[in-house]
């Protein structure tokens, strides 16, 4: 076998986590953009709902009919692990199926030239991991699995139950990767807000926050991924009260009308998230993101309404929205007032119309402002232009902004903190002047 690897991460960021620690393992291999020359090709699929099940199959065939003779095609993790029997039987074209448990095994997978598949999901602990992407963040995984019984997700069908990693490993983690110059994460699981609840443990992220702040070299840090009815005030009071970490809320509340919430299965009704997202956004300098899913079976045109009235006028910064997939082993996948297709698809149009103009909002807010940015890099727009987060922002989903000017001589560093006045918006895209004198 040649030392060529081409390798391809689908899904969510958890997914980028063991991509990463795959590419650990396979240090000895020369990483390829271009899949007609490599010798071992991976891809680490996404099972979560069927456009992304469609797009993991879709790669995976594609990648096969570029490659070159003799070299080894593995289909890795989700959906690998929800349908191991169907694909083996149907896609002949994988040289190497595994799913969610052998990601730090890669290696002898590929030695052993034979598919695995481990009853336990992995926990990474200790395992080196190739950060890809950034010089300066990396995403930190808590746990894996989940003990909600939310109606419409297959997660906890293919990643079982809740498995917290120690506070010990985590904290391992971070201090090896501030030592190769880190210092921005993002910590994040299925369920972040029941991070340590298998080892009875109530408030474990109050802990993290705790045993992250005492490690010299970290500068920011944020929690992606709360769940309404394990997130607590005190929580929230933490993460408001701590120095490293940003009032940065990412809570997925997938609905507002207090029957759909209950229908959902989410634990809380809409009284108890108004709560919290109401207390979120009292806080200084908070940043609200959510999500929500639209057509979910017996959700009414009046339901949807509410949704969108809601989601356009409460002020969060930014909104996912997800069009409702009716997925096999869901309790949602049983009940028999589904929506039809073209039904879920306008509204999802509709909810993500309003989701733009409130983005827009939320950046022509900026405007006038002193933030701190990240440099990132060039931006693509023009040689000129830099680009740029916020240091809040979590990478590449909270959007851009282009430098286009400076106080001072000195050259601006990529990777670095800079303070920045926001001056002007172009298109969905914030312009800053860097103020280096």
């Amino acid at each position: 076998m040649g030392n060529k690897l081409h390798i391809v991460s689908l899904g969510c960021t958890k997914n980028l986590v063991d991509t990463e620690v795959m590419m650990g393992k396979l240090q000895n291999f020369e990483l390829t953009d271009d899949q007609g020359d490599a010798d071992v090709i991976i891809v680490n699929t996404c099972g979560f709902i069927d456009a992304a099940k469609q797009e993991s199959i879709n790669t995976v065939l594609n990648l096969h009919d570029a490659r070159k003779e003799d070299s080894v095609l593995v289909m890795a993790g989700c959906l690998s692990e929800r349908y191991k029997e169907e694909l083996a039987k149907d896609m002949p074209e994988v040289d190497i199926f595994t799913g969610v448990g052998d990601y730090d095994k890669i290696d002898e997978l590929l030695q052993e030239k034979k598919s695995r598949f481990s009853e336990a999901v992995y926990l990474i602990d200790g395992a080196e991991r190739v950060v890809t992407g950034s010089t300066y963040h990396a995403y930190i995984k808590l746990s894996e699995g989940c003990n909600q019984a939310c109606s419409f997700c297959a997660i906890p069908s293919f990643k079982g139950k809740l498995n917290s990693r120690t506070l010990d490993s985590i904290a391992k983690e971070v201090e090896g990767l501030v030592a190769k110059g880190y210092y921005d994460f993002s910590f994040i699981s299925q369920d972040s807000s029941s991070y340590l609840r298998d080892q009875n443990v109530k408030d474990g992220l109050s802990l993290l926050i705790q045993r992250i702040e005492l490690i010299d070299g970290v500068k920011s840090a944020r929690i992606l991924y709360l769940y309404p009815s394990t997130t607590s005030m005190a929580l929230l009071k933490n993460i408001a009260k701590s120095n490293i970490f940003h009032n940065y809320f990412d809570m997925p509340i997938q609905h507002i009308n207090n029957d759909m919430l209950r229908i959902m299965k989410r634990g809380f009704g809409k009284k108890e998230t108004l709560e919290l997202l109401e207390f979120m956004k009292s806080l200084p300098n908070s940043f609200m993101r959510t999500s929500f899913i639209v057509g979910h079976p017996g959700e009414t045109d009046e339901m949807f309404e509410e949704m969108c009235k809601f989601a356009a006028n409460f002020g969060f910064d930014r909104i996912n929205v997800f069009a409702y997939s009716d997925e096999e082993t869901t309790t949602a996948h049983e009940m028999s007032e589904k929506i039809p297709v073209k039904i879920i698809n306008k509204r999802a149009e509709i909810l993500g119309e309003i989701a733009a103009e409130v983005m827009e909002k939320s950046l022509k807010g900026e405007i006038g402002k002193e933030v701190e940015i990240v440099i990132d890099g060039e931006s693509e727009e023009h040689e000129y232009l830099l680009s740029a987060k916020e240091l809040i922002w979590a990478p590449e989903i909270d959007g851009e902004i282009y430098v286009n000017d400076r106080t001072g001589d000195e050259e601006l560093e990529f990777g670095k903190i800079y303070r920045a006045k926001i001056t002007d918006i172009v298109g969905d895209i914030l312009t800053a002047t860097v103020d280096n004198a």
